[in-house]
């Protein structure tokens, strides 16, 4: 979710929330067609600051249409909770526009508090095509991909070229490495996001994806998590931090946390979004220079990443949908998108990006992240998720903790997951 921060912190990580809608001479039950004026961007904390010099031109170029950002916290638990108590409350029209994880588009869209999208107002076919599937609900489009993301895995590539072995491609691999190279060098071994917030659901999820199992089906209408897939899967992560290669530390970890570790030299392996390699690239950073990036393994070879990142969505209640379109036009043509990738190290949602010389020189993981989103899985669709997202915290965190085993905490997940009320 950075967002949301990678996706974000998260996941996510960065959430962006952006302004309003409805295309010129589009004639719905979506707004007027001249709704144009001042306008109101809701989005979690920016981290890297890009954001407002984005929307500075925006307001020179837009002065009846100014945008006004709120940054609401950094955490896309807490992000969420705010949008949903302002989104049911009195005030529901003071965000017009969403920068919401792209996993909330489902429950957004359920409960009525942002509006369908004219799907030709908007340049979808340049987009990966992943992404594209995160933005629709019940067949409809209520939100345009902005940012996508996809978790790697960074390695200092120096001690691996010590030690005369390639970085990971399965979980056999890691684990060994982990567990035999990382102390000869005083580190720990590997690290995700294991704090129990939405970055654990990100990594339990990406666990049972890559031993090709699935959680939900049917966009939450069938419990599909009772399986060998997702045993193996949380098994191998209850496995690390019961044998020490995954530090108990690690149980504390949101992205920040795990990314600091990381730059600071103080781990081996760690998934994480690409803004963390960015950031860990920088200069001054004790591993600049020193660290690779590859796509996260899996069982039996190259695993899969949940799809991480943000969509734009208008508030049903905006007071400008016309100019809101507009925003989001902008905030997603390629200028945009490509100053969303040098100012705020976000993977961008347009596909030519990815291939251009310059940005590959200047951030070489593109095509290995690349290749990550267009193989990557959404989190599980339900109108329901922050409920369901909950339940996998929960029961997840008792697995890693030892409080029940795997396959104890796999059937508990399938019941707790089943009870959820409208799922």
């Amino acid at each position: 979710m950075r967002w949301m921060r990678a996706a974000g912190r998260g996941l996510l990580v960065l959430v962006v929330v952006m302004a309003g809608y409805v295309a010129a001479g589009a004639r719905d039950d979506t707004g007027p067609a001249d709704g144009r004026g001042p306008l109101t961007l809701a989005t979690a904390g920016d981290l890297t600051g890009y954001l407002r010099p984005l929307l500075q031109g925006w307001n020179r170029a837009h002065p009846g249409e100014r945008v006004r950002l709120v940054e609401l916290p950094d955490s896309a638990d807490e992000t969420h909770a705010q949008m949903v108590t302002d989104l049911r409350g009195g005030d529901r029209s003071r965000f017009d526009v969403l920068n919401i994880d792209v996993n909330w588009t489902s429950e957004f869209a359920a409960a009525g508090w942002i509006r369908p999208l004219p799907r030709d107002r908007f340049p979808l076919d340049a987009f990966l095509r992943p992404v594209k599937s995160t933005a629709t609900y019940d067949g409809r489009l209520y939100a345009v991909p902005y940012v996508t993301n996809a978790g790697l895995l960074l390695y200092r590539k120096d001690i691996l070229a010590k030690e005369g072995v390639p970085p990971p491609r399965t979980w056999a691999e890691l684990e060994h490495d982990a567990r035999t190279i990382a102390p000869k060098y005083g580190l720990d071994g590997y690290a995700g996001q294991f704090l129990p917030y939405e970055g654990l659901t990100v990594n339990a999820a990406e666990a049972v994806y890559s031993a090709h199992g699935t959680i939900l089906g049917d966009e939450g209408a069938r419990v599909t998590v009772n399986s060998a897939a997702a045993r193996e899967g949380i098994g191998f992560l209850a496995r690390g931090v019961r044998e020490g290669w995954i530090p108990k530390a690690a149980l504390t970890y949101k992205e920040e946390e795990s990314k600091q570790a990381f730059k600071s030299g103080r781990l081996l392996f760690l998934r994480n979004w690409p803004y963390a390699y960015v950031l860990a690239s920088a200069k001054g950073s004790p591993v600049a220079g020193k660290i690779g990036a590859v796509p996260l393994p899996g069982p039996d070879g190259p695993g899969t990443s949940v799809l991480g990142g943000s969509n734009l969505a208008v508030n049903t209640h905006a007071r400008h949908p016309d100019s809101a379109a507009r925003l989001i036009a902008y905030l997603t043509s390629e200028p945009v998108q490509r100053q969303v990738l040098t100012r705020g190290a976000l993977p961008p949602v347009r596909a030519a990006l990815y291939e251009d010389p310059e940005l590959i020189r200047r951030f070489p993981y593109l095509p290995t992240l690349r290749k990550s989103v267009l193989s990557a899985m959404p989190r599980p669709k339900s109108p329901r998720y922050d409920q369901v997202s909950l339940v996998v915290q929960a029961v997840v965190q008792d697995a890693l903790t030892g409080h029940q085993t795997p396959a104890a905490a796999v059937r508990r997940l399938a019941r707790e997951l089943a009870a959820i009320p409208g799922r």
